[in-house]
């Protein structure tokens, strides 16, 4: 099939969607022979975004829905990438899914939705070995920042002691932005799909639910406010902790073991120390905010000035056999949800069409499929910060 566009952004004329299209419009600029489209159900609200964002009439428009098989197909076999910012997944993303693993088209998306992941790879892995597709879930912050935060931290500690650490920590120290509306409906299809099926309960709940055949060492909770001395803080659980845990043992698994495979890993957010960090980690446990109405809708977010006034600080600690410990903090410029994800997923897809050649076809996680090229570009282009402390 003639591929018409290195890139096709479907969504565009969705709010992530349109955050993508204006990272990209900027970022081209430094690939010129790079052709891209923007895809959508609307192409009157596609040509306005193009006209509103300044872009060339050489991106292409293309007419593509979810709900119309053929148009799916179409989309993907238009393009050597597709980006995907239409969630959620569970509801809109299963055909485009199995037409690029037919077709053998790259394809990147901002997926938090473990159950419907697992689906996607029973279903398609072998089909995307087949024709060389590199599917790449969770391209935006969740779980990008953690995926390669630990994969980063783990090279060092071989580097420094010879072997990988058997426990890795991940903790957020400093968030400020808010959840996508896509991630809060994301979470509800979730749950919908939960009430629906009781077994799915389950899955949910198995930390290797996105290594199917491997099943690795019991893993810390992380669902209740604790103390951690050699931090200096309390932690309590941290709400994206469900997916990116899932994908770090993914990585794990697609790495061949590279961390052990006895490894050990957890989320939380730190809260302070004492008795105030104690009561914040309370109430931190006890927020349900997430899945109440109030929050976002899809296709709503935040403003420039509030997207541009958020950032986050990470905290990576591995800690040895012997007692060694090795830290590494992950930062990053933008609100998490949106000013950050929109150029994560961007330079992820533009990582799969220039750097991660020796890639095989198959359904992958960001490390292992895009590794130290994708977080050199992070570092260069999109605001983001791998420091060891």
């Amino acid at each position: 099939m003639h591929t018409l566009h290195d890139i096709v952004l479907y969504g565009a004329s969705g709010f992530t969607g349109q955050l993508v299209a204006e990272y990209l419009g900027a970022r081209v600029a430094a690939f010129p022979a790079l052709r891209w489209a923007l895809a959508g159900r609307d192409p009157a609200k596609l040509a306005r975004v193009r006209t509103e964002l300044g872009l060339p009439e050489t991106v292409g428009l293309m007419v593509a829905d979810s709900a119309d098989p053929p148009s799916m197909r179409a989309m993907a076999g238009a393009a050597r990438v597709v980006i995907s910012t239409v969630g959620p997944y569970q509801r809109y993303g299963s055909e485009l899914v199995a037409a690029c693993a037919e077709l053998g088209t790259d394809y990147v998306d901002l997926c938090g939705e473990p159950l419907w992941m697992r689906a996607m790879i029973d279903a398609h892995e072998a089909q995307a070995k087949r024709s060389g597709a590199r599917i790449v879930f969770s391209c935006g912050f969740d779980s990008v920042p953690f995926d390669l935060g630990v994969q980063a931290l783990q090279a060092e500690f071989v580097t420094r002691f010879g072997k990988p650490a058997p426990r890795v920590r991940g903790r957020v120290r400093q968030m400020k932005g808010t959840w996508s509306g896509g991630t809060a409906a994301s979470l509800k299809a979730t749950m919908a799909v939960v009430m629906a099926d009781p077994r799915a309960m389950d899955l949910l709940r198995d930390p290797f639910a996105l290594t199917p055949g491997f099943i690795g060492a019991e893993q810390p909770r992380g669902t209740k406010p604790m103390e951690e001395p050699d931090l200096g803080s309390w932690s309590a659980p941290f709400v994206m902790a469900a997916i990116n845990t899932r994908n770090v043992h993914r990585s794990n698994l697609l790495m061949a073991q590279a961390y052990g495979s006895d490894f050990r890993y957890d989320e939380m957010v730190l809260t302070g120390p004492g008795e105030k960090g104690a009561a914040r980690a309370q109430a931190l446990a006890a927020d349900r905010s997430m899945s109440s109405d109030d929050g976002p809708k899809p296709g709503e977010g935040p403003s420039k000035a509030e997207r541009e006034a958020g950032h986050y600080d990470l905290l990576f600690v591995a800690d040895g056999d012997a007692g060694q410990q090795l830290r590494l903090g992950v930062k990053g410029d933008r609100d998490p949800g949106y000013g950050s994800t929109s150029k994560m997923i961007s330079e992820a897809a533009l990582c799969l069409l220039d750097d991660a050649l020796q890639t095989p076809g198959g359904i992958w996680t960001p490390a292992p499929a895009l590794g130290v090229p994708y977080r050199e570009a992070l570092e260069a282009y999109a605001g983001l910060s791998f420091r060891f402390e």
